[in-house]
């Protein structure tokens, strides 16, 4: 598996600084969050393709591996967090939130990226669990066409707090999407926020759907991002497991909210995680 780092935890740097400060401290991996200042789809076209290549240049130039993520707060809509999302009662504002991720898209494939990150949203209006299946389907379906025509895969992540929030939600999803291209983003501290049963179950349970992994550490029942040792997740368990199946891809730190600090972050997350990569740490 590769050590990697969101760069939502350095909103405050360039993204090519970013880059470099995660790379020096021997991650590598990033997760490209596309935000304002970085990567920003809506940007003029041509500096978007200045943008893309020099970021690429820079990737490569490091070694490093990247997905896509499209968690921006605001980029959508600069008043309201994670706004519109694909559980929009309203079609067009469903359909901005679909072109965000077709564009999405066309970044991950310019910056060679193994996958693209998503997620539900909440839903904020009177309806049923079944039309709201419907609804994030039909959603979906311009998306993952896009996707194909780019070859590029979707890693559906369950979040606390929105539609699609466990496994058991992603299995029906799955199930009424049912698409070569449709795979998983699990992030650990969620599994041991919300779901029943170990992390190391779950891993075994999805290990091959999953393109992605998000690791911080997190308080049971409390959805809060917290640095390495300030929560109660068991990570040398965590990092067995993911030994046993054989993970190989990125594991990405997400400390969205430590940018007021992140080069300190960024270190301390490194140097708390690096040691578990051996198989012989990880057993405790």
């Amino acid at each position: 598996m590769r050590l990697g780092y969101n760069t939502n935890g350095l909103a405050h740097h360039r993204l090519t600084d970013a880059i470099d400060l995660i790379a020096a401290e021997g991650f590598q991996s990033v997760a490209i969050t596309l935000d304002v200042g970085a990567l920003d789809p809506y940007e003029e076209p041509g500096a978007l393709a200045r943008q893309i290549a020099a970021v690429r240049s820079c990737l490569d130039r490091r070694g490093l591996t990247r997905v896509v993520e499209t968690g921006a707060r605001y980029l959508l809509n600069p008043r309201l967090k994670h706004d519109p999302t694909l559980m929009d009662a309203d079609p067009r504002r469903r359909a901005i939130r679909a072109d965000f991720l077709c564009r999405a898209i066309d970044i991950a494939r310019a910056l060679d990226a193994e996958c693209v990150s998503l997620w539900s949203g909440q839903i904020k209006d009177a309806t049923t669990q079944e039309q709201a299946m419907d609804r994030l389907a039909d959603a979906l379906r311009p998306v993952l066409r896009h996707a194909e025509l780019a070859g590029m895969p979707l890693a559906f992540e369950p979040e606390p707090g929105m539609f699609i929030d466990t496994f058991a939600c992603v299995d029906r999803l799955d199930c009424q999407v049912s698409h070569p291209l449709f795979h998983l983003t699990v992030d650990v501290g969620h599994v041991h926020c919300i779901e029943e049963g170990s992390i190391a179950d779950h891993l075994f349970r999805w290990a091959p759907r999953i393109l992605n992994l998000h690791i911080e550490d997190m308080v049971r029942g409390v959805h809060e991002h917290l640095m390495f040792g300030a929560g109660t997740m068991d990570f040398p368990a965590i990092f067995k497991a993911l030994h046993e199946i054989h993970y190989s891809r990125g594991i990405h730190v997400e400390l969205s909210r430590h940018s007021h600090a992140a080069a300190l972050a960024v270190r301390t997350a490194s140097q708390f995680l690096s040691p578990l990569l051996s198989p012989r740490s990880s057993r405790g």
